[in-house]
């Protein structure tokens, strides 16, 4: 699924998956604990598998898995 959000800039990508890391202006900011694409991905690589994300600042992001079978 890509969602028409946003997007992510290019220099922000490798921090996503770190915990308590928060991207974005501050001014538009929700909350949260910056922890839950850190949790996807000890999940997801617990299982053996590869979590990652595409992004056009300004446009859209994808978040994609896979997992061996």
């Amino acid at each position: 699924m890509i969602d028409t959000g946003a997007g992510i800039a290019e220099e922000d990508i490798a921090k996503l998956f770190r915990k308590f890391q928060q991207i974005g202006p501050a001014s538009g900011h929700k909350g949260g604990t910056g922890l839950g694409l850190a949790i996807c991905k000890e999940i997801v690589e617990r299982h053996n598998g590869k979590i990652w994300v595409e992004s056009k600042k300004g446009s859209w992001a994808k978040f994609s898995f896979l997992l061996p079978v």
